[in-house]
């Protein structure tokens, strides 16, 4: 399998969405893939269980992609060797009206992962910049003073959210968070594939919803809207990274990689040791309990 530089698919300057490829070859067959996936998937969980115990660190994964893009299969098989203590994960759908109630970032601050977890947010707090960019009469909801209507809604607004989004990132990872920020880079052929693939097959047609054509009308816009996304907010403590994803299981490795190959970084993150005292004293505790 080819060697991986993780450095290859970090945004570390303004790009171009049409340049980012949705395809990559890992000079390797589906099997030797899903085969080098299970062995990194249980060396992150190795990594999760030393975050738990040291309890310094909480980790931040972060997915974004067009609808299909493969989120909840990536999630499932990047994180199924994990403890289930050490990790949460969060959905973002349409704000419910206690959610409405406080600004944009309070319901994923609060599902923010404490210190010695893992923190997935599928679909993220970048849906205030993608969804409701798109479609700004959402925007409606938030009742925000000075905005009572879409035409108050300038470019002003969107540099404000975004500066906003950097700085709630810059905090919590000011403060022990890792954060991870993963887009899924479809293409729309294969968008097109999966979404018949959907209706073709009986298991997976309640997947499907007729918003999701409707959706896909306004991909150019969602392309712009991302390509913004990645250009306004990938930072050196808080990185998007484009992930090829027409292909399901080379984008889960991807990510894993990526996942493992940063983590290892963290030199400090390792099991606590006991107490002088009490490893001083390992034998006659066992001795206690043999001689029950």
């Amino acid at each position: 399998m080819k060697d991986i530089n993780i450095e290859d698919f970090r945004i570390k300057s303004q790009v171009n969405i049409k340049d980012l490829t949705t395809k990559y070859n890992l000079d390797a067959d589906k099997k030797d893939i899903k085969g080098a996936m299970r062995d990194i998937s249980k060396d992150l969980a190795d990594i999760q269980n030393a975050m738990y115990a040291h309890g310094k660190y909480s980790v931040l994964f972060c997915i974004q992609g067009m609808d299909t893009a493969g989120k909840d299969s990536l999630i499932r098989e990047v994180f199924k060797e994990f403890n289930v203590r050490g990790i949460v994960a969060h959905s973002f759908k349409k704000p419910t009206e206690l959610e409405l109630k406080h600004d944009y970032l309070w319901r994923h601050y609060i599902a923010l992962p404490a210190r010695g977890k893992f923190g997935i947010f599928n679909r993220t707090h970048y849906e205030n910049v993608l969804v409701t960019r798109v479609h700004p009469k959402y925007l409606m909801y938030e009742n925000m003073p000075g905005i009572n209507s879409v035409e108050d809604i300038d470019e002003a607004f969107w540099e404000r959210r975004f500066k906003e989004i950097n700085n709630f990132e810059k905090h919590i990872a000011d403060n022990g968070t890792i954060i991870f920020k993963f887009f899924l880079n479809l293409s729309k052929e294969e968008q097109k594939n999966r979404l018949l693939r959907r209706l073709d097959r009986p298991d997976k047609q309640w997947k499907f919803s007729a918003d999701d054509l409707k959706e896909r009308k306004l991909w150019d816009k969602y392309q712009s809207c991302y390509e913004e996304v990645l250009n306004q907010s990938s930072k050196p403590h808080a990185p998007w990274f484009n992930i090829p994803a027409d292909d399901k299981p080379t984008a889960r490795y991807l990510v894993a990689k990526i996942l493992y190959d940063t983590l290892k970084t963290y030199k400090d993150i390792k099991e606590p040791e006991l107490p002088a005292k009490e490893k001083a004293n390992i034998g006659l505790y066992k001795q206690e309990l043999e001689n029950e």
